[in-house]
Parts: structure tokens; C-alpha cells; sequence
């Protein structure tokens, strides 16, 4: 498998990786402004460096998904699905390896690591699949001895921009469609993120993935924009920040280019009085604090109905503060730094300013550590209980930061959930069947969890929020068709033959 990752010899468990891009099947060092990746943890010390893609890297990418379209285009659908498949397989060999790299140089723990990268190889293997499936539909026509066919065809140069906090399963989940539906890809990771980025095309190129069908740019948000508006590319998807997702949407829009966004989420969890309140905290927990809040379906909000308020408060309250955060990398470890020192400031800035408030009760975390932790990107697992609103209730943070209220019956708790600007995913915890119904009903979200928590997306199922939490079709399972192909319809008749 060609090696674009080279280890160098400065520790022997540690040693700091060489970055390379992926352009027209050539592994390349940039020549543009140096981007070293550093551990969160530890932010002194370097994962991997390289520099940083140019401009004429951007454009041999796309030069070379346009030309080699036509080529994969036409390749067998089994045949690209088997790409992905032995990409699978290459994944899964690695998931121990990579996956501590990927909580090295994202700060996620190991055991979450390692369990991505298998939900990569999942990922595409279900795409490998599809070549299996239907890949249109056959219609009655209204005149005499005719058919209608609707077929898929793909839609040509992809431009894929993903974001940190998942660098080989949300590449995955885009990628592995595109590719498997016949379409060339040129991807801009997050640069924070590098090094899982590079693995992911090592996987790729290694099963055997034509030159040109996969580039792999590194750079900074100013090259993603560049690739989005390049004439080159013929659809756009992005999964990110909200702010960065409504200005792809308007540079598409401009263009008139297909585009589809997963951008923020607030996320609520409903505990209602009839609920098993010690599995509701449990799921509100992982919901909340697993990958140190730093999921687009994180538990960020959380309604309680008021008569069982006190006690699954006092019960969650106590599993949070004993939550062990430290070097993801160490087995005990249950939570690790959010990305970066400038994340945790801004986060902790937000709480500071919160609790500051009236009307905002700080129930356990919300101070800095005072420990050797202080040096690293790490926050302590916050919950905050709100009298009324705030922007606590309303802000996504990407933090590990949980906001609480209060609700008399189930109908106020369903309009807190429910309450401001985005609507990607909520959990209800209940064993009421009236209360399901109404969930399912009321709260405008496009993932809805009862009895288990807000995170969680299965690949063969349609993903995706509403409101503002997403634009465009739904990512995964056979919605992802729906984006990485266009509709042919064609009308067959037979001929009525030479006359003789």
C-alpha cells in the first residue's frame, strides 16, 4: 500500500507523522504555509506536520476527477463496490493503529477511536453493497406497448468538505456513496484532523482506486472555499458550523451547484415522570459527554419533568462529577479534551459568562482545572439548570456543557425540547405510548431516539436534521442516493419494424 505517512524516529511510541496530499494519484509534500498537528492533550506535542495545499494542487485535483469520471463512471457498479469493500478490509486491519492515532491527534479515548474507524469499514461496506441493490424504477406508461424507465446516473466531480470531530466516519459516509454511485471526489478534511484523513485515502488507494477518482487536499477553511466555487465541481457536500454551511449554501445558490449541509444541532433529551430514570441517565450521559460533547447529536439540553426532577438530577448530577477526564490514550479515561486550547477557552468563556447570570444554577463542573490538565485542551463535564431561557439554552457550544429545565407536564417539556433555531436530533425517554406518539408528532426533528440517547446514526438509515441544522438531502443509507445521482427518465417503445 503506498505510504504517505512516514514515521519518523523522534519517539518510539509518538513519533511525529510526515503529512502528504493525494492529487491525480501522485503522493505529494505541499509547498504552501506549514500546518503542524498537535495532540489536544498535550498541545506541545506534534502528531504530524506537512505544508499546507496551493492552488494549483486544487486544480490538478479537479483536472483529474474530470477526466477520470468517465472512466469510474462507466466501471461496474460491483466492480467499484469491491473498491470499497477491500477499503473496508484495510480499515478493519488498522482500526487498533489508527484509531489510537485518531485519539491522539483528535482527543477522543482510544476506545472510541478504534470503534470510528470500524464504523468506517462499515460505512463502506454497506455502500459496496449497493452495487446489489435496485438502481431505478420501471413505470407503467399510458400508450400501448411502452415503458418508463427511471435510472440513476451519477452527477459527476464531488467537492467533499468534512469537519474534526469525526475524521474518518463522516469522510466515510460521504465518500464511500459518492464513490460507489460512480461519481470522482476531491476532499478537504478539517486541518485539524489531518492524519485520519491521509489513513482513509491509504485505505482507499490500497484497495485499488483508479488515479485521479480520489484527491486529497490538506489546507485551511480559505482552500475549502475555493474548491466549493471551483468550475470544476459539479455538487458540493459539507457537514460543519452552521455560519460556515449558510455560506456554501449561498455560494452554491449563486452558482446554481447541488449542495447538502449537516451544520449545528441543540439537541434536547426529554425525561418525563414515568421514565426508568436510572437507564435515562445513563443514555443522557454518554448523550452529553462521550467525545467530550463534540457531536453534531450531543445531548445539550435536557427537560425534566418536574415530579422526578430532584431525584434523576441528583442521580445524573453524581455520574457526572465522577467522570474520570484525562490522556484519551490511558485506558481509564472516560473523557478526553475538546479539540483544541482555543475551543476550551471559548467554551469555558460561554460558561463563565453563564453562570454569571441570574437564573443559572451551576450543579457540577464549570471550573477550569487546577491540576496538570490545565496545559491541555480539557474542560470539566458541565451541567447548568436555567430558570428560563438563556443563551446556554440556545448556543451550541460543542462542548461538554449540559443545560437543564424544568417542565410541569408533557406538553411544555415536548415545546422546551422543541424551542429554537435547529432540529437534528432529540431523545424521549418514556414507556408511555401516548407520550411516543406525541414525540414523534410534535418534536420537528429529523432523528428521533425513545429511551436511548441523542447520538447514534446507523449507516443504512436516512441521516439528517431540520430546520437549521441541515440543507439538502438526507446523508446515508438509500437517501444518499438521492444527492450523488441525477434521474434519467427514458421512454422505450419498440419500433414497428421496415416495411418489406
Amino acid at each position: 500500500m503506498p505510504q504517505s505517512a512516514e514515521v519518523m524516529t523522534d519517539g518510539p511510541d509518538r513519533s511525529v507523522r510526515s503529512l502528504r496530499h493525494l492529487v491525480a494519484g501522485e503522493w505529494r509534500s505541499g509547498d504552501g504555509d506549514e500546518l503542524v498537528d498537535v495532540n489536544p492533550a498535550r498541545p506541545r506535542e506534534t502528531v504530524a506536520v506537512g505544508r499546507q495545499a496551493q492552488d494549483r494542487d486544487l486544480d490538478q485535483a479537479v483536472a483529474a476527477a474530470r477526466d477520470a469520471f468517465p472512466r469510474w463512471a462507466a466501471t461496474p457498479h460491483h466492480v467499484r463496490g469491491r473498491v470499497l469493500d477491500g477499503a473496508a478490509g484495510i480499515l478493519d486491519a488498522h482500526a487498533a493503529e489508527w484509531g489510537t492515532e485518531l485519539s491522539w491527534e483528535e482527543g477522543k479515548t482510544r476506545a472510541e477511536g478504534i470503534g470510528e474507524v470500524r464504523r468506517a469499514a462499515e460505512i463502506l461496506r454497506y455502500y459496496a453493497s449497493e452495487a446489489s441493490r435496485p438502481v431505478g424504477e420501471v413505470f407503467a406508461s399510458p400508450r400501448p406497448a411502452e415503458q418508463i424507465q427511471v435510472i440513476h446516473r451519477p452527477v459527476g466531480v464531488v467537492a467533499v468538505v468534512t469537519p474534526f470531530n469525526f475524521p474518518v466516519a463522516i469522510p466515510a459516509w460521504k465518500i464511500a456513496p459518492a464513490l460507489g454511485h460512480g461519481n470522482t471526489v476531491v476532499w478537504k478534511p478539517a486541518s485539524m484532523v489531518p492524519l485520519l484523513a491521509v489513513r482513509l485515502a491509504e485505505a482507499l488507494v490500497g484497495a485499488g482506486l483508479p488515479e485521479g477518482v480520489l484527491s486529497l487536499l490538506i489546507g485551511g477553511g480559505a482552500l475549502g472555499g475555493r474548491l466549493v466555487e471551483h468550475p470544476g465541481v459539479d455538487a458540493v457536500t459539507f457537514t460543519g458550523s452552521t455560519s460556515v454551511g449558510r455560506s456554501l449554501i449561498a455560494a452554491c445558490g449563486r452558482l446554481a451547484r447541488p449542495v447538502q449541509t449537516e451544520m449545528g444541532g441543540k439537541n434536547a433529551a426529554v425525561v418525563l415522570a414515568d421514565a426508568d430514570l436510572g437507564l435515562a441517565a445513563g443514555e443522557v450521559l454518554a448523550g452529553a459527554f462521550r467525545s467530550a460533547g463534540q457531536k453534531c447529536t450531543a445531548t445539550s439540553r435536557l427537560v425534566v419533568q418536574e415530579p422526578v426532577a430532584d431525584e434523576f438530577l441528583a442521580l445524573l448530577v453524581k455520574r457526572v462529577a465522577a467522570l474520570r477526564v484525562g490522556d484519551p490514550l490511558e485506558q481509564a479515561t472516560e473523557m478526553g479534551p475538546v479539540i483544541s486550547l482555543d475551543a476550551r477557552n471559548e467554551i469555558q468563556r460561554a460558561v463563565d459568562a453563564g453562570t454569571s447570570r441570574a437564573g443559572v444554577d451551576l450543579l457540577t463542573g464549570g471550573r477550569p482545572y487546577d491540576d496538570d490538565r490545565t496545559d491541555g485542551a480539557f474542560l470539566a463535564p458541565t451541567v447548568v439548570a436555567l430558570a428560563g431561557d438563556d443563551p446556554l439554552w440556545r448556543d451550541e457550544l460543542f462542548g461538554p456543557v449540559l443545560s437543564v429545565r424544568r417542565a410541569p407536564d408533557v406538553q411544555e417539556a415536548f415545546r422546551l425540547a422543541d424551542d429554537g433555531e435547529f432540529g437534528l436530533s432529540a431523545a424521549v425517554f418514556t414507556d408511555d405510548l401516548r407520550s411516543v406518539a406525541a414525540a414523534t408528532e410534535q418534536l420537528d426533528v429529523g432523528v428521533l431516539h425513545i429511551n436511548s440517547e441523542t447520538a447514534g446514526a446507523d449507516p443504512h438509515v436516512p441521516f439528517g436534521g431540520s430546520k437549521q441544522s441541515a440543507y439538502g438531502p438526507k446523508e446515508q443509507g438509500r437517501a444518499a442516493r438521492e444527492f450523488f445521482t441525477r434521474t434519467k427518465t427514458v421512454y422505450v417503445r419498440p419500433s414497428q419494424g421496415r416495411a418489406q
